[in-house]
């Protein structure tokens, strides 16, 4: 049994003098035709299209996600430098505790502890400090 051609459908297409002249020259090596040279161009420009597209859809989507881990960069810029200039004027403005002053030390301790706890409380909840207060639509004040 003979396997069946593809079926081909003829086009008439018109070229630029230029372009028709390299069309010539390209389709004139040895083993090249025409018809081939063109099925080849036209599927690489539709791959290409295909990709663009795929592209496109998901450009706007990317950039959104880019800006929002530029945000978060920031913000961590922000918070590192706050936290710098905290310790820095803490390290400053208070004065060292006496190495016999054990009763301030366990306070201090105690205050470090109750910190940490309270960070990790914050953390465990996903509460956040500087988020906006709820306002209270219910009336009096």
């Amino acid at each position: 049994m003979a396997a069946t051609k593809p079926r081909r459908i003829r086009y008439q297409l018109f070229l630029l003098e230029e372009l028709s002249q390299r069309f010539e020259a390209l389709a004139a090596a040895p083993g090249a035709s025409k018809s081939a040279i063109l099925t080849d161009a036209l599927t690489a420009w539709l791959n290409r299209q295909a990709a663009s597209e795929l592209e496109n859809r998901f450009n706007h989507r990317l950039d959104r996600m880019s800006m929002a881990l530029g945000r978060i960069e920031r913000d961590g810029h922000i918070l590192l430098e706050s936290l710098a200039l905290f310790i820095r004027y803490e390290l400053m403005v208070q004065a060292p505790l006496p190495d016999a002053d054990e009763a301030a030390r366990a306070i201090g301790r105690d205050r470090f502890e109750a910190f940490v706890t309270r960070v990790g409380e914050a953390l465990a909840s996903g509460q956040r400090t500087f988020a906006a207060p709820p306002t209270d639509n219910g009336g009096s004040r």
